[in-house]
C-alpha cells in the first residue's frame, strides 16, 4: 500500500478517487502517522458468483485436509 501525506492527498483527491477505484488501497498519513485508507469500493457480486467462491472454498478445504464433502456437511463445516 502506498501512502501519501494529508496535504499532498487534498490536492490530488480526484487521482486518489481514480486509482482506488481501479483496486489500489491508499494510505493517508498525518504527520507522519497513518490516519486513513482509501480503498476501492465494494461491488455487488451476483448469485453465480458467490456459489463459485463456495465451490472454490470447498475445493480448497477438500484438498488440503483430505475431507470428503459428507464429512465436512456432516461436521457443520459447509
Amino acid at each position: 500500500m502506498r501512502t501519501i501525506g494529508l496535504f499532498e492527498a487534498k490536492q490530488k483527491l480526484s487521482e486518489l478517487v481514480e486509482r482506488a477505484s481501479a483496486g489500489e488501497q491508499i494510505g493517508i498519513t498525518r504527520r507522519g502517522k497513518l490516519a486513513a485508507v482509501i480503498v476501492p469500493a465494494r461491488r455487488e457480486m451476483s448469485v453465480k458468483e458467490i456459489f463459485e467462491d463456495i465451490e472454490d472454498i470447498r475445493k480448497s478445504v477438500t484438498r488440503s485436509r483430505r475431507f470428503s464433502v459428507k464429512e465436512l456437511i456432516e461436521e457443520g463445516r459447509i
